[in-house]
């Protein structure tokens, strides 16, 4: 339709430039009333269009027919008021079988050649004819002739832009659509893993039970009670059993399940400083710090998926030799903007090409990028994006960018309701 509108302007102003050299120029006697109020016509459908536009609904290819209809008739009327078939830019008919047969399906471009075949048909049958001053009456032919080289540099014109335009709008869809797939197949993925997931850790929970169980029964063992080496030996295979059990908790959090039980109301300060103390904890060699830029308190219900995220996105810096990691957390107005900053190798050029794509790593080992695939797409999920670039001086720098909305008490208790 915005094809449309700007070749229609370029039709109106090319028809008040042709009349008027005609008129003023040629000398040739036009009926110019009726042939301006045809050029109005078309500025008010082209206003009407815009107008329609802003409506933001998908333009059917019936609406479509009715408005190349309306250019048709518009062409039609000034034709008859100009001598008709006589005249050499009857020719521009076709130019609007071609939109037809570019824009619409073939039933309605069938029918936009007929009715314009009819118009041709109707033209030869009625028109104004044009009456030529005596200075141009004797060679008649030679004015035609330079009428249709002025009408097929104008069709030649018009087609070049309209197709090449359309060319790239269809381009375009066929772009978005491909990522639209992609991103449903990834989707989809992401559907296989959080199910293998969710099994895998229902399938855990009873095992690491038992092992707890006799964790606590050999704690008690007189044979074991008095060595304070396998005291404290079974004390850090008690630690990580817990630590196992709530990385399961984790992963059914995730996948939905008990969610209600452990949504924790906290601040968003506090939640970034335990999330970052508990992987501190975990990987006491790594240095981690935190830069809060938040400038005031933020309720947020805790989400684990984001824990998870920002996880990964640490484990992958320590992955990549990083010494120093930093997590920033700063406001842009409704956006919450998280950094992660390392001093590593950084990312490989074919890495950032490709940033978030499954299978894609540098790493020759288990995981292969799955890592960063899930980070991407658990931040789309919550309505963000994802950044990536290598830091000048050496490191990576990673930048989740998610609405405040997703993570609120307030759109929490509204998504609950």
């Amino acid at each position: 339709m915005l094809q449309l509108i700007q070749l229609r302007w370029l039709a109106a102003v090319g028809q008040v430039i042709t009349i008027g050299f005609v008129q003023l120029v040629l000398e040739v006697d036009l009926p110019l009333l009726p042939m301006a109020a045809v050029v109005v016509a078309l500025a008010l459908l082209n206003l009407l269009s815009l107008l329609r536009l802003r409506l933001r609904a998908p333009v059917g290819q019936a609406e479509l027919f009715v408005v190349l209809l309306l250019d048709v008739a518009a062409l039609t009327v000034q034709l008859y008021l100009s001598g008709g078939v006589t005249n050499p830019f009857i020719s521009l008919f076709l130019l609007q079988v071609t939109m037809a047969a570019v824009l619409l399906q073939i039933r309605w471009a069938w029918a936009m050649a007929a009715i314009t075949t009819l118009c041709f048909l109707g033209l030869s049958l009625a028109h104004r004819p044009l009456v030529l001053p005596s200075a141009l009456s004797a060679d008649p032919f030679r004015l035609h002739l330079q009428g249709l080289l002025v009408c097929f540099i104008l069709d030649a014109a018009l087609l070049v832009v309209f197709v090449t335009r359309v060319s790239g709008n269809l381009r375009a869809r066929d772009a978005r659509l491909a990522d639209l797939r992609r991103q449903a197949v990834e989707e989809e993925h992401i559907v296989r893993m959080g199910l293998l997931a969710s099994g895998a850790a229902h399938e855990l929970g009873t095992p690491l039970a038992t092992m707890s169980v006799i964790l606590g029964d050999w704690r008690h063992m007189p044979a074991l009670r008095d060595s304070p080496d396998l005291q404290d030996d079974i004390e850090e295979m008690q630690v990580q059993l817990r630590r196992c059990k709530e990385i399961i908790s984790g992963i059914l959090l995730s996948a939905g399940e008990a969610r209600g039980e452990a949504a924790a109301v906290t601040t968003l300060d506090a939640f970034l400083e335990g999330l970052v103390q508990e992987w501190s904890a975990l990987r006491p060699r790594a240095r981690i710090s935190l830069e809060n830029n938040l400038g005031g308190q933020v309720p947020i219900v805790a989400d684990p998926t984001l824990k998870q995220v920002l996880f990964n996105l640490f484990n992958n810096a320590q992955e990549a030799f990083a010494s120093r990691i930093c997590l920033s957390a700063a406001r842009d107005g409704a956006t919450l903007i998280l950094e992660v900053r390392d001093n590593g190798v950084g990312f490989a050029p074919e890495m950032l090409a490709q940033f978030g794509n499954p299978y894609r790593s540098t790493k020759a080992r288990q995981g292969r990028g799955l890592g960063l695939f899930l980070v991407v797409n658990v931040v789309r999920k919550l309505g963000g994006r994802v950044a990536a670039h290598n830091r000048p001086e050496g490191g990576a720098t990673v930048t989740l960018s998610l609405p405040l909305g997703s993570i609120a008490i307030e759109r929490r208790r509204a998504d609950a309701a």
